[in-house]
Protein backbone atom coordinates (compact mmCIF):
# COMPACT_ATOMS: atom_id res chain seq x y z
CA UNK A 1 0.00 0.00 0.00
CA UNK A 2 2.73 2.47 -1.00
CA UNK A 3 2.72 5.59 -3.19
CA UNK A 4 -0.83 6.45 -4.27
CA UNK A 5 -2.40 4.63 -1.36
CA UNK A 6 -5.56 2.55 -1.48
CA UNK A 7 -6.01 2.69 -5.24
CA UNK A 8 -6.89 -0.79 -6.58
CA UNK A 9 -4.30 -1.37 -9.30
CA UNK A 10 -5.27 -3.39 -12.38
CA UNK A 11 -4.48 -6.81 -10.92
CA UNK A 12 -5.35 -10.20 -12.31
CA UNK A 13 -8.58 -10.09 -10.31
CA UNK A 14 -9.95 -7.23 -12.43
CA UNK A 15 -11.98 -8.15 -15.51
CA UNK A 16 -9.52 -8.28 -18.41
CA UNK A 17 -11.44 -5.78 -20.53
CA UNK A 18 -11.24 -3.18 -17.75
CA UNK A 19 -7.55 -3.51 -16.92
CA UNK A 20 -6.35 -0.89 -19.46
CA UNK A 21 -8.95 1.58 -18.16
CA UNK A 22 -8.03 1.01 -14.50
CA UNK A 23 -4.33 1.26 -15.35
CA UNK A 24 -4.94 4.56 -17.18
CA UNK A 25 -6.84 6.04 -14.23
CA UNK A 26 -4.15 4.85 -11.83
CA UNK A 27 -1.44 6.36 -14.05
CA UNK A 28 -3.28 9.67 -14.05
CA UNK A 29 -3.55 9.72 -10.25
CA UNK A 30 -0.03 8.50 -9.63
CA UNK A 31 1.59 11.08 -11.90
CA UNK A 32 -0.45 13.87 -10.31
CA UNK A 33 0.67 12.56 -6.92
CA UNK A 34 4.29 12.77 -8.08
CA UNK A 35 3.79 16.35 -9.23
CA UNK A 36 2.36 17.24 -5.81
CA UNK A 37 4.87 15.34 -3.68
CA UNK A 38 8.11 14.30 -5.35
CA UNK A 39 11.31 16.27 -5.76
CA UNK A 40 12.27 19.68 -4.42
CA UNK A 41 10.07 22.00 -6.50
CA UNK A 42 8.47 24.93 -4.62
CA UNK A 43 4.73 24.89 -4.00
CA UNK A 44 3.96 27.51 -6.66
CA UNK A 45 5.73 25.40 -9.30
CA UNK A 46 3.80 22.31 -8.24
CA UNK A 47 0.50 24.18 -8.43
CA UNK A 48 1.37 25.53 -11.87
CA UNK A 49 2.22 22.03 -13.09
CA UNK A 50 -1.06 20.69 -11.75
CA UNK A 51 -2.89 23.52 -13.51
CA UNK A 52 -1.23 22.49 -16.79
CA UNK A 53 -2.09 18.87 -16.01
CA UNK A 54 -5.73 19.88 -15.52
CA UNK A 55 -5.72 21.69 -18.86
CA UNK A 56 -4.59 18.49 -20.59
CA UNK A 57 -7.39 16.61 -18.82
CA UNK A 58 -9.95 19.14 -20.00
CA UNK A 59 -8.74 19.13 -23.61
CA UNK A 60 -8.78 15.34 -23.97
CA UNK A 61 -12.21 15.22 -22.33
CA UNK A 62 -13.61 17.12 -25.35
CA UNK A 63 -11.67 15.07 -27.87
CA UNK A 64 -8.80 17.48 -28.46
CA UNK A 65 -5.06 16.89 -28.19
CA UNK A 66 -2.95 17.30 -25.09
CA UNK A 67 0.22 19.34 -24.58
CA UNK A 68 2.58 16.38 -24.95
CA UNK A 69 4.18 16.98 -21.55
CA UNK A 70 2.73 13.80 -20.05
CA UNK A 71 2.08 11.51 -23.07
CA UNK A 72 2.38 8.36 -20.93
CA UNK A 73 -0.68 9.57 -19.00
CA UNK A 74 -2.91 11.29 -21.52
CA UNK A 75 -2.50 8.98 -24.53
CA UNK A 76 -4.04 5.96 -22.76
CA UNK A 77 -6.43 8.09 -20.73
CA UNK A 78 -7.87 9.81 -23.81
CA UNK A 79 -8.72 6.42 -25.32
CA UNK A 80 -10.31 5.24 -22.10
CA UNK A 81 -12.34 8.43 -21.72
CA UNK A 82 -13.76 8.01 -25.20
CA UNK A 83 -14.50 4.31 -24.77
CA UNK A 84 -16.05 4.47 -21.30
CA UNK A 85 -17.25 8.09 -21.13
CA UNK A 86 -15.43 8.61 -17.86
CA UNK A 87 -16.82 11.45 -15.71
CA UNK A 88 -14.17 14.18 -15.94
CA UNK A 89 -15.40 15.71 -12.69
CA UNK A 90 -14.17 12.70 -10.69
CA UNK A 91 -10.68 12.98 -12.18
CA UNK A 92 -10.66 16.72 -11.54
CA UNK A 93 -11.60 16.18 -7.91
CA UNK A 94 -8.45 14.09 -7.44
CA UNK A 95 -6.44 17.05 -8.72
CA UNK A 96 -8.26 19.32 -6.28
CA UNK A 97 -7.13 17.06 -3.43
CA UNK A 98 -3.49 17.20 -4.53
CA UNK A 99 -3.71 20.99 -4.77
CA UNK A 100 -5.22 21.10 -1.29
CA UNK A 101 -2.30 19.05 0.06
CA UNK A 102 0.20 21.48 -1.45
CA UNK A 103 -1.55 24.56 -0.10
CA UNK A 104 -2.04 23.12 3.39
CA UNK A 105 1.59 22.02 3.63
CA UNK A 106 2.98 25.29 2.26
CA UNK A 107 0.95 27.38 4.71
CA UNK A 108 1.25 24.95 7.66
CA UNK A 109 -2.56 24.96 7.76
CA UNK A 110 -4.23 22.35 9.94
CA UNK A 111 -7.56 20.54 9.64
CA UNK A 112 -9.80 22.07 12.26
CA UNK A 113 -12.55 19.45 12.47
CA UNK A 114 -13.25 15.88 11.51
CA UNK A 115 -15.93 17.17 9.14
CA UNK A 116 -13.20 19.08 7.29
CA UNK A 117 -11.18 15.90 7.01
CA UNK A 118 -14.15 13.95 5.64
CA UNK A 119 -14.75 16.74 3.14
CA UNK A 120 -11.17 16.28 1.95
CA UNK A 121 -11.92 12.57 1.44
CA UNK A 122 -14.68 13.50 -1.03
CA UNK A 123 -11.87 14.69 -3.31
CA UNK A 124 -8.89 12.53 -2.35
CA UNK A 125 -10.56 9.11 -2.14
CA UNK A 126 -14.23 8.86 -3.05
CA UNK A 127 -13.72 9.69 -6.76
CA UNK A 128 -11.62 6.53 -7.11
CA UNK A 129 -14.48 4.29 -6.08
CA UNK A 130 -16.98 6.16 -8.20
CA UNK A 131 -14.74 5.88 -11.26
CA UNK A 132 -14.47 2.12 -10.75
CA UNK A 133 -18.20 1.73 -10.29
CA UNK A 134 -18.67 3.70 -13.51
CA UNK A 135 -16.49 1.17 -15.32
CA UNK A 136 -18.54 -1.67 -13.84
CA UNK A 137 -21.78 0.03 -14.93
CA UNK A 138 -23.02 0.44 -11.33
CA UNK A 139 -24.84 3.74 -10.76
CA UNK A 140 -27.49 3.25 -8.05
CA UNK A 141 -27.44 5.58 -5.06
CA UNK A 142 -26.93 2.86 -2.45
CA UNK A 143 -23.84 1.52 -4.20
CA UNK A 144 -22.39 5.00 -4.66
CA UNK A 145 -22.94 5.80 -0.98
CA UNK A 146 -21.33 2.54 0.14
CA UNK A 147 -18.42 3.10 -2.22
CA UNK A 148 -17.89 6.51 -0.60
CA UNK A 149 -17.88 4.88 2.83
CA UNK A 150 -15.26 2.34 1.78
CA UNK A 151 -13.04 4.92 0.09
CA UNK A 152 -13.26 7.47 2.89
CA UNK A 153 -12.50 4.72 5.39
CA UNK A 154 -9.45 3.66 3.38
CA UNK A 155 -8.23 7.25 3.28
CA UNK A 156 -8.69 7.67 7.03
CA UNK A 157 -6.98 4.35 7.72
CA UNK A 158 -4.09 5.56 5.61
CA UNK A 159 -3.90 8.73 7.73
CA UNK A 160 -3.78 6.83 11.02
CA UNK A 161 -1.31 4.32 9.57
CA UNK A 162 1.00 7.08 8.30
CA UNK A 163 1.13 9.57 11.17
CA UNK A 164 4.91 9.14 11.57
CA UNK A 165 5.49 9.62 7.83
CA UNK A 166 3.10 12.54 7.37
CA UNK A 167 4.33 14.57 10.33
CA UNK A 168 7.91 14.29 9.05
CA UNK A 169 6.68 15.91 5.81
CA UNK A 170 4.80 18.67 7.57
CA UNK A 171 1.36 17.18 6.98
CA UNK A 172 -1.16 16.99 9.80
CA UNK A 173 -4.27 14.94 9.15
CA UNK A 174 -5.20 14.63 12.81
CA UNK A 175 -7.81 17.32 13.33
CA UNK A 176 -7.38 19.94 16.04
CA UNK A 177 -10.89 19.06 17.19
CA UNK A 178 -9.85 15.46 17.89
CA UNK A 179 -6.62 16.54 19.58
CA UNK A 180 -8.49 18.90 21.90
CA UNK A 181 -11.08 16.25 22.73
CA UNK A 182 -8.36 13.86 23.86
CA UNK A 183 -6.04 16.43 25.44
CA UNK A 184 -3.26 15.81 22.90
CA UNK A 185 -0.54 18.34 22.04
CA UNK A 186 1.78 18.39 19.02
CA UNK A 187 4.58 17.07 21.23
CA UNK A 188 2.47 14.00 22.07
CA UNK A 189 2.65 12.88 18.43
CA UNK A 190 6.43 13.14 18.04
CA UNK A 191 8.50 9.98 17.56
CA UNK A 192 9.80 9.83 21.15
CA UNK A 193 6.38 10.30 22.77
CA UNK A 194 4.83 7.70 25.07
CA UNK A 195 1.55 9.60 25.37
CA UNK A 196 -1.44 7.52 26.41
CA UNK A 197 -3.76 10.33 25.35
CA UNK A 198 -2.32 10.17 21.83
CA UNK A 199 -2.90 6.41 21.81
CA UNK A 200 -6.53 6.98 22.80
CA UNK A 201 -6.89 9.54 20.01
CA UNK A 202 -5.58 7.10 17.39
CA UNK A 203 -7.72 4.30 18.85
CA UNK A 204 -10.84 6.49 18.59
CA UNK A 205 -10.06 7.47 15.00
CA UNK A 206 -9.28 3.86 14.07
CA UNK A 207 -12.58 2.71 15.56
CA UNK A 208 -14.50 5.30 13.54
CA UNK A 209 -12.72 4.23 10.36
CA UNK A 210 -13.54 0.57 11.07
CA UNK A 211 -17.22 1.37 11.54
CA UNK A 212 -17.27 3.33 8.30
CA UNK A 213 -15.60 0.48 6.43
CA UNK A 214 -18.02 -2.07 7.81
CA UNK A 215 -20.97 0.13 6.80
CA UNK A 216 -19.89 0.02 3.17
CA UNK A 217 -18.41 -3.48 3.02
CA UNK A 218 -21.52 -5.31 1.78
CA UNK A 219 -21.09 -3.54 -1.57
CA UNK A 220 -18.24 -5.96 -2.32
CA UNK A 221 -20.64 -8.88 -2.02
CA UNK A 222 -23.11 -7.35 -4.48
CA UNK A 223 -20.56 -6.75 -7.23
CA UNK A 224 -20.29 -9.95 -9.27
CA UNK A 225 -17.19 -11.75 -10.49
CA UNK A 226 -13.57 -10.74 -10.16
CA UNK A 227 -14.37 -7.10 -9.47
CA UNK A 228 -16.28 -8.07 -6.34
CA UNK A 229 -13.42 -10.24 -5.14
CA UNK A 230 -10.94 -7.43 -5.64
CA UNK A 231 -13.11 -5.09 -3.60
CA UNK A 232 -13.40 -7.73 -0.87
CA UNK A 233 -9.61 -7.82 -0.64
CA UNK A 234 -9.41 -4.02 -0.60
CA UNK A 235 -11.86 -3.94 2.31
CA UNK A 236 -10.04 -6.67 4.19
CA UNK A 237 -6.68 -5.01 3.54
CA UNK A 238 -7.91 -1.84 5.20
CA UNK A 239 -9.35 -3.75 8.15
CA UNK A 240 -6.09 -5.70 8.51
CA UNK A 241 -4.13 -2.44 8.78
CA UNK A 242 -6.47 -1.45 11.61
CA UNK A 243 -5.67 -4.76 13.32
CA UNK A 244 -1.96 -3.96 13.04
CA UNK A 245 -2.50 -0.45 14.38
CA UNK A 246 -4.14 -2.03 17.43
CA UNK A 247 -1.23 -4.47 17.80
CA UNK A 248 1.08 -1.44 18.02
CA UNK A 249 -1.13 -0.16 20.84
CA UNK A 250 -2.16 2.62 18.46
CA UNK A 251 1.25 4.33 18.66
CA UNK A 252 1.57 4.91 14.90
CA UNK A 253 3.44 8.16 15.46
CA UNK A 254 6.38 5.89 16.43
CA UNK A 255 6.01 3.06 13.91
CA UNK A 256 4.17 2.52 10.63
CA UNK A 257 2.27 -0.78 10.25
CA UNK A 258 2.34 -2.40 6.82
CA UNK A 259 0.91 -5.41 5.02
CA UNK A 260 3.17 -8.21 3.82
CA UNK A 261 2.90 -11.50 1.96
CA UNK A 262 2.27 -13.30 5.24
CA UNK A 263 -1.02 -11.43 5.55
CA UNK A 264 -2.43 -12.79 2.29
CA UNK A 265 -3.76 -16.12 3.56
CA UNK A 266 -5.74 -14.31 6.25
CA UNK A 267 -6.99 -11.68 3.80
CA UNK A 268 -8.16 -14.36 1.38
CA UNK A 269 -9.88 -16.28 4.19
CA UNK A 270 -11.66 -13.19 5.45
CA UNK A 271 -12.65 -12.15 1.92
CA UNK A 272 -14.11 -15.60 1.27
CA UNK A 273 -16.16 -15.39 4.48
CA UNK A 274 -17.69 -12.00 3.69
CA UNK A 275 -21.47 -11.97 3.39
Amino acid sequence: MDHYENFPVASWLCPARLRPAIAAIYGFARTADDIADEGEAPSLTRLADLAAYRTDLQTISIGQGHSGKWPQVFEPLSKVMQEFQLPTLMLDRLLQAFEQDIRFTASARRYQTEAELLDYCTRSANPVGRLLLHLYGIKDDQSLAQSDQICSALQLINFWQDISVDLARGRWYVSLQAMQRHGVSDADLQADSQSQNAAKLVADNASNARSMMQSGASLACRIPGRAGWELRLVVQGGLRILDKIETLKFATWRSRPTLGWTDWPLLLWRAWRMR
